[in-house]
């Protein structure tokens, strides 16, 4: 246990990274030393960033708060801090549930937390983080909050109406990013296309994303969490026209059917589904999308999922993840739905359908042998350099394996690789002769 030192650990997605980066820069700036590694925790004090957006998210958010209970009963431990979504929605239950933490934190009130250490918020530095991702890329959180009603969907509960970041600031820091090294910035917000229409009355994400193209030291720009209503289309005239914008579009779609896109409330139909993604990569060509589908949703019949399926080999998907509903309580589907699909079916239509993709997926990858390609390396490891092409986002998309007997790759550099295999997952490639 070492004196003066905090660790942070962060669970759920890429929003709660950027929170827990910049608490981090606050602590470092008030003289402690932070680690990010839930590995092997080596502080006095210990930081929770927890996720409250499904239930498996919040369980393991809550084993995480409990393993750490326990190392401060052995003493292991002095202090125990928790913040993020889950305690932003259950702050009362957790205070009485789980005493043993010494002080909860909502999403948005955790620099309270520095100041009860005792120190004081740098309010000159706020824009400044400690990235926990290789020096090369970034998340750069454009907003909070989301003013979409899904059925489903807890997040309006947890954060609140959409807030959107003043677009000179985001530019700054875009600026302040390029200056430490980073060439490649995740995009990233709880819905993106809404972005400028609280501050600016109309929506301002393809003038943000140009904005942001035009900053010398911008290698790649790549969008996360697009939603298909109201599309803001001039975004994908900014894709097509500027190299440094990745030809990808990160959206989730959740269903095809028109009775299950009504029953989520999520103001699309089927065929301006089918036309948005047509307009995509008939104005984008080249363009690989990312989508999130849902089974199981309360109302799902078997034709519903049989038409998902079809979506599904239709639309071929180069990048798709999927998951079972989980009833979350407070949203419209809890209040007004019966969840009346058994798990033991949500289970079979999930395999199902990943199964279905993963051919999709498949088939693609090996169109791409033969092609070369602009490549990011990410890392080394083993026998191989690993990297990423413009479709590939960190964490969650394939990646290209490069034998080390290729010669030596820096990290952080681009290169040209031609791909020479594929399997279901990544692309192996070697140098562009």
């Amino acid at each position: 246990m070492q004196k003066n030192t905090i660790d942070i650990i962060t669970m759920g997605c890429s929003k709660n990274l950027v929170d827990s980066e910049k608490l981090m820069r606050q602590l470092e700036l008030n003289g402690f030393k932070v680690t990010h590694d839930s590995e092997h925790p080596k502080g006095e004090i210990a930081v929770i960033n927890t996720c409250g957006f499904i239930g498996d998210a919040k369980q393991e958010s809550i084993d995480m708060i409990l393993e750490f209970c326990q190392a401060k009963e052995e003493g292991r431990l002095k202090k125990l801090f928790v913040m993020g979504c889950l305690s932003e929605r259950y702050l009362k239950e957790l205070e009485e549930e789980i005493p043993q933490v010494d002080k909860y934190y909502g999403k948005f009130n955790w620099a309270e937390l520095v100041t009860d250490l005792g120190k004081a918020i740098r309010t000159d530095k706020l824009l400044e983080r400690d990235l926990t991702t290789p020096s090369h890329y970034a998340y750069l959180k454009i907003s909070e909050g989301c003013d979409r009603h899904c059925s489903y969907c807890a997040i309006p509960i947890i954060t609140g109406k959409h807030v959107s970041r003043p677009m000179e600031e985001i530019l700054e820091e875009t600026r302040m990013l390029v200056a430490r090294g980073v060439k490649e910035f995740q995009v990233i917000a709880q819905e993106l296309t809404y972005y400028g229409v609280d501050l600016y009355h109309r929506q301002m994400l393809p003038e943000l994303v140009e904005r942001m193209a035009d900053i010398p030291g911008v290698e790649w720009i790549r969008l996360h969490y697009a939603y298909p209503a109201n599309f803001p289309t001039d975004l994908l005239r900014v894709m097509r026209e500027r190299d440094n914008v990745c030809k990808y579009m990160d959206i989730a779609l959740q269903h095809i059917s028109d009775n299950m896109l009504q029953r989520m409330r999520r103001h699309v139909t089927r065929q301006e589904t089918y036309e948005l993604i047509e307009r995509f990569r008939k104005e984008v060509p080249g363009i690989h999308l990312r989508t999130t589908l849902m089974v199981g949703h309360p109302g799902e019949t078997e034709q519903d999922f049989a038409e998902l399926l079809d979506f599904v080999r239709d639309v071929k998907f180069e990048r798709m993840g999927a998951f079972a509903y989980s009833e979350e309580e407070g949203t419209y589907s809890a209040g007004h739905y019966e969840d009346d699909i058994p798990e033991e079916t949500k289970q079979k239509r999930l395999d199902k359908l990943m199964a279905v993709q993963q051919e999709v997926s498949a088939e693609l990858a090996s169109q791409k042998i033969g092609q070369t390609f602009k490549v990011i390396i990410d890392r080394c490891e083993g026998d191989f350099y690993v990297g990423r092409t413009q479709f590939d986002s960190p964490e969650v998309d394939p990646e290209v394996l490069i034998p080390k007997s290729e010669g030596e790759l820096e990290t952080g550099n681009f290169y040209e690789i031609t791909i020479t295999d594929a399997d279901d997952f990544d692309l192996y490639g070697v140098k562009a002769v």
